[in-house]
């Protein structure tokens, strides 16, 4: 039988009924982690992901709902991860909101739910979580962006606060160590949003990304659920980085 890296471990997956971060959550899993599954809305796709995993492991995935912005229900979603499972040594923040914020017509909710979602959040969860990751020598793992080093087009808002937040994952890196390592990922044209369409106009702004991508395709969740369990695991000196998942996409303007 194949050792699991990640026998005895808890980890907290924001945002992760859905998309990349059931992807990750399956690959914690797999690994031998009990996985708690956080969402705020799609409670059904929750339970469908901890139904699957706790049929293959008996008592292995957890639910856990938590409006992200609301601080107090973040030390109560920890808390009551803490009296369920006893420990915690591994938190992804992966929760994310995204859309276009044109200059000109961005409104003050606007920042409030870009900045609560893609900061606010990880800080307080992070905060949180400490002194539980700092008995196990646990890691953070924070869901950056490519567009936090490059603006993307009509998201100001959501490119400064995913600036924000790699500027949180080395400060953190540095306020947590030695007991804490704390690194990011930064995806690039990986999933398009679930909102595009599939007009002609649609497909030739995805292909204008592919084009400027060095690999010239998109990637998958499983490259970033991969590029997770790298820091997870192997990554026992590494701490304050960020690595773009990006198919070379920062190599051009």
């Amino acid at each position: 039988m194949t050792m699991q890296l990640l026998q005895g471990k808890v980890a907290l997956v924001t945002g992760s009924a859905r998309r990349i971060g059931a992807v990750t959550v399956r690959a914690l899993h797999q690994q031998g982690a009990t996985v708690v599954v956080h969402y705020r809305n799609s409670a059904n796709d929750a339970k469908a992901l901890c139904d699957e995993l706790n049929a293959m492991r008996e008592n292995s995935c957890l639910m856990q709902q938590a409006e992200l912005a609301d601080i107090d229900s973040l030390q109560s979603m920890i808390d009551q991860i803490i009296s369920k499972t006893g420990r915690l040594d591994i938190l992804i923040n992966n929760a994310s909101s995204f859309y276009p914020t044109k200059v000109g017509e961005i409104k003050e909710s606007d920042w409030d739910n870009l900045m609560a979602s893609n900061l606010k959040a990880p800080l307080f969860l992070s905060q949180a979580a400490t002194p539980h990751l700092k008995k196990v020598q646990g890691c953070i793992v924070n869901m950056v962006d490519i567009h936090s080093e490059r603006p993307l087009k009509d998201h100001p808002v959501y490119c400064s606060a995913k600036a924000g937040l790699a500027m949180l994952t080395k400060s953190l890196a540095k306020e947590l160590g030695p007991d804490i390592r704390v690194n990011g990922v930064s995806p690039g044209a990986i999933l398009w949003p679930e909102d595009d369409d599939d007009s002609p106009e649609m497909k030739a702004q995805h292909q204008s990304i592919l084009d400027k991508t060095s690999l010239n395709k998109t990637g998958s969740a499983e490259d970033i659920a991969n590029t997770i369990m790298f820091l997870v695991t192997q990554a026992d000196y590494i701490t304050g980085h960020i690595i773009p998942v990006d198919g070379g996409r920062l190599l051009n303007q």
